[in-house]
């Protein structure tokens, strides 16, 4: 028996191949099902079952396209309420592919029908555990996801499923869970990537803590959910269409200024400090080769507003193409490939400056009225901040951009990733970003080790 892991660590997620005997059964899979069919192909065997744990919030299920594409059964919680034909999981339930057996337990939390497969062999030995959104690696699903008035109850169930299996399980099964490796479906921030349920025994909230204080501190420790989330379950639940990987129409140079002049979402995909060093007046940066490059544009993207991207190459484009088209954003406007020079029609390319955090702490020193923004989430500047800066967490600076003066703004976040983003926005609207790019925390070059952290701020 193999199990393949499929990685998406643009949103912290693993799909699953489990084949055996020349079948295939598949969990949890991406909207881009070419990965899959490449893994199915590579091992030889037949997709007999797609399996879903539950509707997922953080992107568009490739499932349904799957098991049409290769006709096998597609297994969705029974307690789902969907637009499409599907075998429906109900707890007890045993599903067959081969010499593979799968008992469905039913684990609300993550939602409230999620549900885990436990593999056996023909035998009836336990292989392994596929617990999507339930118990990850020294954490849970977040239980929020549904609704506020969810939370609490939904939290109290997590808690009785996280536990159900390290009851019902042998404690060397391994777990496979969907999310927990970046995702923001995990309620906190998890650890290792790969774990047994005996490990998870000793280490997991759910199964150290008692019930009240294990709901205690996951409600208190959920952060901001990233605006896309509300368009997947219900797509999900609709039927996502079958993905389009082609590449988007070409923008010429004219059409491109244009759609700068009109403040529309033109997104360049070159690093931070290229973007930063020579750029489109009006471009913002999104740097491709960040994990969390499809995270940032599906949260600060309005929803359905056309995107154009500049790539340097065909290859980059295509790539970003198929980060977006994970969470639903199929119809982009656009692509343009090439130098800002060579894109340029007429208009020159801009700049702003890049300094680090002993940057800004000389800079501190020569001006005590520097305007400082902070980029980073609630909960990281909970733990206190650049002393007198402004906090503005990126998902929120579009709406909250008039909040910072005009003129020069140093801007950091926890690795530069987000502050690169910001500078770009701010000099979207005329003001002069300096690019703090390091990061927060950085033994030796953080703002702790300048001087700069005041655990104070807030």
């Amino acid at each position: 028996m193999q199990i393949d892991i499929i990685e998406t660590t643009g949103l912290g997620d693993r799909s699953y191949l489990v084949s055996d005997g020349g079948v295939g059964v598949v969990i949890d899979p991406q909207r881009d099902i070419d990965r899959v069919l490449a893994s199915a192909g590579k091992r030889g065997v037949r997709i007999a079952l797609v399996l879903e744990t539950h509707l997922h919030n953080d992107y568009l299920t490739g499932g349904l396209e799957l098991a049409r594409t290769v006709g096998a059964r597609y297994v969705v919680p029974a307690g789902d309420d969907v637009a499409y034909e599907r075998v429906p999981a109900a707890d007890g339930d045993v599903l067959e592919a081969g010499p593979m057996r799968l008992r469905v337990l039913h684990t609300p939390g993550h939602t409230h029908h999620h549900v885990s497969y436990a593999l056996a062999d023909a035998d009836g030995a336990v292989q392994a555990v596929f617990t999507g959104g339930s118990m990850l690696y020294g954490s849970t699903g977040r239980t929020d996801l549904v609704g506020p008035e969810h939370t609490d109850e939904l939290t109290h169930a997590q808690y009785h499923s996280v536990r159900r299996l390290a009851d019902e399980l042998p404690a060397g099964t391994p777990v496979f869970p969907s999310h927990g490796f970046g995702s923001f479906c995990a309620a906190t921030p998890t650890s290792g990537d790969s774990s047994t349920v005996g490990e998870q025994a000793r280490v997991n909230p759910a199964l150290t803590q008692d019930e009240q204080t294990f709901v205690d501190e996951l409600i208190a420790g959920l952060t901001a959910i990233p605006a896309w989330y509300a368009h997947m379950g219900p797509a999900n639940a609709a039927g996502p269409a079958p993905v389009d990987l082609s590449m988007p129409r070409p923008v010429d140079p004219a059409e491109l200024a244009e759609r700068l002049a009109a403040g529309e979402w033109v997104i360049d995909l070159r690093s931070r400090t290229a973007f930063a060093h020579r750029h489109l007046p009006g471009a913002l940066n999104f740097e491709l080769a960040i994990a969390t490059f499809v995270t940032y544009v599906g949260w600060l993207v309005p929803w359905g507003a056309p995107i154009t991207l500049i790539g340097e190459t065909a290859e980059q484009v295509a790539d970003a193409r198929r980060e977006l088209v994970r969470i639903g954003i199929d119809r982009l406007a656009g692509a343009a490939i090439g130098s800002p020079e060579a894109l340029a029609a007429g208009r020159e390319p801009v700049s702003y400056p890049v300094s680090d955090f002993a940057g800004l702490a000389a800079a501190m020193a020569a001006d005590p009225d520097l305007v400082v923004l902070d980029a980073r989430r609630t909960d990281e500047r909970a733990g206190g901040g650049v002393r007198g800066s402004r906090h503005i967490p990126i998902h929120d600076l579009p709406g909250r951009i008039d909040e910072v003066p005009d003129g020069d703004v140093w801007v950091y976040c926890g690795s530069g990733y987000r502050a690169s983003i910001a500078a770009s926005l701010l000099a979207r609207t005329g003001r002069r970003p300096v690019l703090v790019d390091g990061g927060y925390d950085d033994p030796g070059t953080g703002a702790a080790a300048v001087g700069l952290h005041d655990a104070s701020a807030r």
